[in-house]
């Protein structure tokens, strides 16, 4: 089983594992799902589409479809083999309101999808190049409408410095496997985000050091 960086480390998560169908199951999902949610609860539209950016497994697309309703989600991310667990936790689930999850790579455009009504993406961009962080904001520009959230979860380092050691030391990892990963600063998250348009609206402490930070789509 190939471990994802995305669900261990720094969440203190041992890593993915895999049932006896397609599903994936990730343990850090089970302790921030109901955190994240309540964040999503109060900055979201009640009504509308909402596009997850690098679902992962899947337990978070469908934990939020089931709370968020009438609210309709839209999984999507890059690797097959968590496109076919988004899909197959879904129909365990019997969730109505999410769609099949689809294929986007946030570095690659055009996204496969009209305008939302918002954006969310959890655990991305301390796992990809620089590129990813540039990408999801100009990509975020071209599907939502002024005054719509895009909502961003995961560790982040601010003015340059880490929010405690279990971070720094998860930073360390994450450029020994690749280079160009690494915890972001949320000042410079925050200069693609304004030059994209975007403002960031407010920032909320997380459990096990991260960060959700509430972007909004500027008028005009």
């Amino acid at each position: 089983m190939n471990q994802d960086p995305r669900y261990h480390g720094f969440d203190g998560d041992p890593g993915l594992r895999g049932g006896e169908d397609a599903r994936l199951h990730a343990p850090a999902t089970q302790r921030n799902r109901q955190p994240i949610l309540d964040v999503l609860l109060r900055v979201l539209p009640s009504s509308g589409t909402a596009l997850e950016l690098a679902s992962g497994t899947g337990e978070h697309a469908v934990w939020f479809a089931h709370n968020l309703r009438p609210l309709v989600w839209q999984p999507s991310d890059p690797d097959p083999q968590m496109r076919r667990s988004i899909d197959s936790h879904a129909r365990a689930a019997e969730v109505g309101n999410i769609r099949p999850a689809i294929e986007i790579d946030v570095t690659r455009g055009p996204w496969p999808v009209d305008t939302v009504d918002a954006i969310v993406c959890i655990n991305l961009l301390h796992i990809s190049p620089w590129q990813a962080t540039e990408g999801l904001f100009a990509g975020a520009a071209a599907h939502l409408a002024a005054g719509a959230p895009l909502v961003i979860y995961g560790p982040f380092k601010r003015g340059g410095v880490h929010s405690a050691e279990s971070n720094e030391r998860f930073d360390v990892s994450l450029k020994a496997s690749n280079p160009e990963w690494g915890v972001r600063d949320l000042d410079a998250v925050a200069e693609v985000a304004a030059a994209n348009g975007f403002a960031l609206e407010e920032t909320i402490e997380m459990p096990a050091n991260n960060l959700t930070v509430v972007f909004r789509r500027n008028d005009g």
